[in-house]
């Protein structure tokens, strides 16, 4: 699905945020190089950067579902709010309701 060019593949900010955030606590060996790049790599892909909104952030504060992962909270907002689906193998996920493929 990413390599068909026909697919529009949104990445979005909290993904950066998720990646930056877990480089510095050394949680993501080897990721070093794509943050520093994170930009250049995802512009070079062809992928579409999505930015994170107060409207996602109010709606992934409100739920209540018990997934405490702030930056999966984001993801379903945002994935809820303008109907796409979520490429994930996190099926904690599917408990926002969000269309989750993988």
């Amino acid at each position: 699905m990413i390599a068909d060019p026909r697919n529009v593949i949104l990445v979005s900010a909290a993904t950066a945020w998720e990646i930056a955030t877990k480089v510095r606590l050394g949680k993501l060996p080897g990721a070093e190089e794509l943050e520093k790049r994170f930009l250049e790599v995802t512009e070079n892909a062809g992928y579409s950067l999505l930015a994170m909104d107060a409207a996602a952030a109010l709606r992934a504060g409100r739920f209540t579902n018990a997934h405490q992962d702030p930056l999966d909270r984001v993801l379903a907002a945002q994935a809820l709010a303008d109907d796409i689906p979520i490429l994930s193998t996190d099926h904690r996920l599917d408990g926002f309701g969000v269309r989750r493929i993988w």
